[in-house]
């Protein structure tokens, strides 16, 4: 089991990887091992995550998330297959944390008056510079 919060844990079962061979540096290595990693969770189909946050996660994740609701996670970081696992799970992991934190609610707050009369202060500005704008006006009609 992977710890996430306190009442929050994945099972590992629930988690694939896939290795890759990765860009970048490492020189004749990087051409024949495959130290990237790419890790898939079923965020959608977890049966480890509460309602609240795999909605929180499922927004979080963004452009990670696949249709299907599998967060696809590349890890080609570091040269070695471990080290790049290890990222991969720990952003999986931040994600998830992420998500498990309640937001804190908004409250709602009313405009001063400076700030009122600023905004209007501002309009009539703008309406008086729209107006000049309009050129000479026609005595003739």
């Amino acid at each position: 089991m992977i710890e996430i919060t306190d009442t929050i844990a994945i099972d590992e079962a629930e988690i694939e990887e896939t290795f890759i061979r990765a860009g970048g540096p490492g020189g004749q290595n990087v051409n024949k091992v495959a130290s990237a990693v790419q890790l898939r969770f079923d965020a959608r189909h977890s049966p480890s995550l509460p309602e609240r946050v795999r909605e929180r996660l499922e927004v979080i994740a963004g452009s990670k998330l696949t249709k299907d609701g599998v967060i696809v996670i590349s890890a080609s970081r570091f040269r070695t297959q471990e080290a790049n696992r290890r990222d991969a799970l720990d952003r999986l992991v931040e994600m998830i944390q992420e998500a498990a934190r309640e937001p804190k609610p908004r409250k709602r707050t009313r405009p001063t008056l400076a700030s009122k009369k600023r905004r209007i202060e501002s309009k009539v500005k703008r309406g008086r510079v729209k107006r000049r704008r309009s050129g000479p006006i026609d005595p003739d009609g």
